[in-house]
């Protein structure tokens, strides 16, 4: 073993980073799920009625 030598790293910050980008996706496809799967179903009917 080293000293000063710390093994473990920034493991809190790389888990508060993780959680707040999986809480930032989950909300932004909350926000836009709708919206996008409206966008999805009008193409495909567009598509279909070719």
């Amino acid at each position: 073993m080293w000293i000063g030598h710390d093994e473990r790293g920034d493991v809190p910050g790389w888990v508060l980073i993780t959680l707040m980008t999986a809480g930032l996706v989950l909300l932004l496809w909350g926000v836009a799920g709708p919206a996008l799967t409206g966008v999805f179903e009008q193409a495909i009917e567009r598509v279909s009625s070719l």
